[in-house]
């Protein structure tokens, strides 16, 4: 689990500092990968929100590992994301 958890620090260091980099809303693109990598699969990272980037195999393959991760999770928990997901989408769009 220390691994899983290391992955998705990095991850998440990497996707706002590329969002940061293209001048991009990183709590927009922060959001869509969130999302896609909650009920999408790793194909759908990279034409989504990832569409942008040049992703090298070694990241690929970091992604499908933490997508696995994801995966892996109990039911209950992922829907539990999901819906705060969710929640954290709708208090956007009312901001």
């Amino acid at each position: 689990m220390k691994g899983s958890s290391a992955l998705l620090l990095v991850a998440v260091a990497w996707l706002c500092t590329c969002g940061l980099a293209t001048g991009e809303d990183t709590s927009e693109f922060f959001m869509d990968f969130l999302q896609t990598l909650l009920v999408g699969s790793p194909e759908e990272l990279y034409e989504g929100p990832l569409s942008k980037y040049n992703v090298n195999a070694d990241a690929k393959s970091a992604m499908t590992e933490l997508k696995s991760c994801i995966d892996g999770l109990q039911p209950m928990h992922k829907a539990e994301l999901v819906k705060l997901l969710v929640q954290v989408l709708g208090s956007e769009d009312s901001a």
